[in-house]
């Protein structure tokens, strides 16, 4: 098989339906992952996706996915995060306990599998990879009553930088993408009075392309991207 393969996890109707139909237009064959495949079966059929069921926060579940791949492996997407709301007093544990494993330990399961499968093939053709990691202004600051997101974030931007720290010189790109903002989601609309305030998702896939693209001379391991209404 000659087009290259993008894996996209945590798949939606949102960022992760743009980044897909963008790479399916550049030529990507496409393996999509979601807890739900019904939910993403006319995605599939529209860019001819694989469509796998997957909890990434599952051990078991990811050896599946990955196993399940056809072909070399160039694009690996990490975009599931989950999030508890409440005063810190008031946060259930297991709640907690199921937000963090879905935001980062889904993350280092996922980029772990990504990794080990671009070295093994690194070593027999040289070709290089890219995984990405959908992240959050939370991996930057913590937010009153927002904790467990906070927490989750934070150890995700770390497995990135560790993983570009590591891999950078193996030739894998790896990058953690900062989303500071509400994404203009299908059934979100920005007031009138405030355009551009939301982050158009097909803007946001055009930047993980240019990512992917980047020349290993000039790769970025981290991108801040927000809208003129977000605070630094």
């Amino acid at each position: 098989m000659t087009q290259p393969l993008a894996l996209i996890v945590g798949v939606g109707d949102g960022l992760s339906a743009s980044l897909a139909r963008l790479l399916h237009h550049e030529g990507y064959r496409l393996a999509l992952a979601a807890r739900n495949v019904g939910k993403i079966d006319a995605l599939a059929g529209e860019t001819g996706a694989q469509a796998v069921a997957c909890d990434a926060a599952r051990t078991d579940d990811v050896k599946r996915l990955f196993a399940e791949l056809d072909g070399r492996l160039d694009v690996a997407v990490y975009n599931p995060s989950a999030r508890q709301r409440g005063p810190l007093t008031e946060l259930e544990p297991e709640a907690v306990r199921r937000a963090i494993e879905v935001t980062a330990f889904g993350a280092f399961l996922v980029g772990q599998a990504a990794a080990q499968r671009m070295q093994d093939q690194a070593e027999i053709d040289g070709r290089r990879g890219t995984i990405l990691f959908t992240g959050a202004s939370a991996g930057v600051k913590g937010f009153a009553q927002s904790a467990p997101f906070a927490m989750g974030k934070f150890a995700q931007r770390g497995l990135a930088e560790s993983m570009a720290r590591e891999l950078h010189p193996k030739g894998i790109h790896v990058a953690w993408i900062n989303i500071d903002g509400a994404i203009r989601n299908p059934g979100r609309t920005e007031p009138a009075d405030r355009p551009d305030s939301m982050l158009d998702p097909d803007a946001i896939a055009a930047n993980y392309l240019n990512l992917i693209r980047q020349d290993r001379s000039t790769w970025s391991n981290e991108l801040a991207i927000r809208p003129w209404v977000e605070r630094f």
